[in-house]
């Protein structure tokens, strides 16, 4: 609307001025090298008009003419764009769907067509690892470091497959410098620090979390500082126990619900004196998490004290979380050792139903301890060997008797978790012993407890130790338990930097030698 009005008044500016010179007539001489000109001064306007179009038009084409070199280059440029454009579009769907031989003849045409651009270097590099040519995918890699604008994204595809191949070295060369050159990439700062956290450098990544913590959330910088200190006074408790104090107070203040750290925390606050505190410290994570080694530290809070002065402890410590089982472990365990089985019994009487290993195992002790029945005792530890499996720490399907600051597995941070590990068997465990068993069959599973159960046991007559030896397949009476097949296929994407197949029966890979090695021990 605007432009329309701007037309008409531009349009009757003219006609007043046209109109107004046309009232207004007048001769205009022009005498020149013997020429004479005589006319109007509205014929002259007109004529200098069109001298001044013809002007224009004639400066138009020869302009033209001069640039018609550089026209035809660039519309050769826009219709190859358009072509290298549609073929890196058609390849990066080629290589999403899997097609292998698409994907090559596209990123080959792309390299014809637009040799060198950012988005064909890394179309050739997805289609070689799509057809697992790892020499051109690193070369394409490569390239793309060796160009500002496409540093950091060859510097991950390197990382990538550095991984793949399992040069440690190498992967976090290039998770390095990716963190130095772009601090905001989130796969670097990862990968730094879990590279660190599996060589025990405990201060370095510290820093780095520092540094890189205005990216994180604040929760999760919290509860990722607080992991990393408390690994770094596991490691350090028996070299620089004032260190190694230091690091578990701040991690059990920024994560008051990690077990680790409050349990050490309160382990050394108890051997300053400060009793008060370290009860706190331990009774706080215990209402949020109740754990056996959390009941421990509590218990033993005062060096030298009765087994009764530990019960009345404990006792007050399970008021926080009534109902729990593992309550009702730790309530049960100071019992005993109190000597209070009628206690002890009540405690774990709404359990016996359906007990865990551990219930039965103690049950098993409780028998022993109170009334000297070996028969009760044998009979729990044969329910022990079918019982429920007991919450254990658990990262990425490793099981570790104590907590880890890594996974051994993947390398992630704070993967452990205090939970039942999965057994990959279907259906519910057997908990109770089957009627159809015979009294010999008892005894051959009570053989292949462990060493420590075993004891309690009585020795095995003859025939009892010859089918104790013979695999569970060939004995009398019983079946082969059929094997599970894999409910999920194991698949990589292109880019994915995870683990290569595991054959079956092969263990997990073991962590890399570091200084958290003595966490391990």
């Amino acid at each position: 609307m605007i432009r329309v009005v701007y037309f008409l008044i531009v349009v009757g500016v003219l006609s007043l001025a046209v109109a107004w010179i046309a009232d207004r007539p007048g001769d205009v001489l022009i005498t020149w090298q013997g020429l004479r000109i005589e006319t109007s001064v509205l014929v002259l306007g007109a004529a200098i008009l069109v001298v001044v179009a013809l002007l224009l038009l004639l400066w138009s084409l020869l302009r033209a003419v001069w640039r018609s070199p550089g026209l035809f280059a660039n519309l050769r440029r826009h219709r190859r764009g358009a072509r290298a454009y549609a073929a890196i579009s058609n390849g990066l769907v080629a290589v999403g769907s899997g097609d292998i031989a698409a994907a090559r003849r596209l990123a080959a045409e792309v390299n014809r067509i637009a040799p060198g651009e950012p988005l064909a270097l890394l179309l050739t590099a997805q289609a070689a690892q799509l057809s697992g040519d790892r020499e051109t995918a690193d070369r394409s890699f490569r390239s793309m470091a060796s160009r500002p604008d496409t540093k950091t994204l060859g510097l991950h595809g390197l990382y990538v497959e550095a991984r793949r191949r399992d040069d440690h070295t190498s992967a976090r060369a290039y998770a390095e410098e990716a963190a130095r050159t772009s601090p905001a990439l989130s796969w670097a700062g990862r990968a730094v620090l879990e590279f660190r956290c599996a060589t025990g450098d405990w201060a370095g990544a510290l820093a780095l979390l520092e540094r890189g913590k205005d990216a994180l959330e604040k929760a999760v910088y919290r509860r990722q500082r607080a992991v990393l200190l408390t690994a770094q006074a596991l490691a350090t408790e028996e070299t620089n126990r004032d260190v190694s104090k230091a690091s578990a107070l701040e991690a059990a203040k920024l994560a008051p619900t990690l077990v680790p750290a409050a349990a050490l925390a309160g382990r050394m606050l108890a051997e300053g004196g400060d009793l008060r505190k370290a009860s706190r410290v331990v009774a706080k994570a215990w209402r949020a998490n109740p754990h056996p080694e959390l009941a421990q530290v509590y218990a033993e809070l005062r060096f030298g004290d009765a087994a009764r002065d530990r019960l009345n402890r404990i006792e007050a410590l399970v008021k926080k979380t009534p109902g729990h089982v593992e309550s009702a472990l730790a309530h049960a365990r100071a019992a005993l050792d109190a000597r209070e089985f009628a206690r002890a019994r009540a405690v774990l009487a709404p359990y016996l139903a359906a007990p865990t290993k551990r219930i039965a195992l103690l049950m098993a002790e409780l028998e022993r301890a109170d009334s000297n029945d070996e028969g009760r005792a044998r009979e729990w530890l044969a329910r022990a060997l079918h019982a429920a499996a007991d919450p254990q720490w658990t990262a990425d399907g490793y099981v570790s008797d104590r907590w880890l600051p890594i996974s051994p597995v993947t390398g992630r941070l704070d993967a452990f978790e205090w939970r039942v590990p999965l057994t990959g068997v279907i259906g519910v465990p057997v908990i109770e012993p089957e009627p159809a068993e015979t009294e010999g069959e008892t005894k051959i599973e009570q053989a292949e407890l462990p060493p420590a159960q075993r004891e309690l046991a009585p020795p095995l007559s003859a025939r009892e130790e010859r089918l104790s030896a013979t695999p569970p397949a060939r004995r009398p009476g019983r079946r082969a338990t059929p094997k599970a097949e894999p409910v999920i296929p194991l698949v990589h994407a292109p880019d994915d930097p995870g683990p290569d197949d595991i054959e079956e029966g092969e263990p997990a890979p073991a962590p890399q030698n570091g200084g958290w090695r003595k966490i391990l021990e």
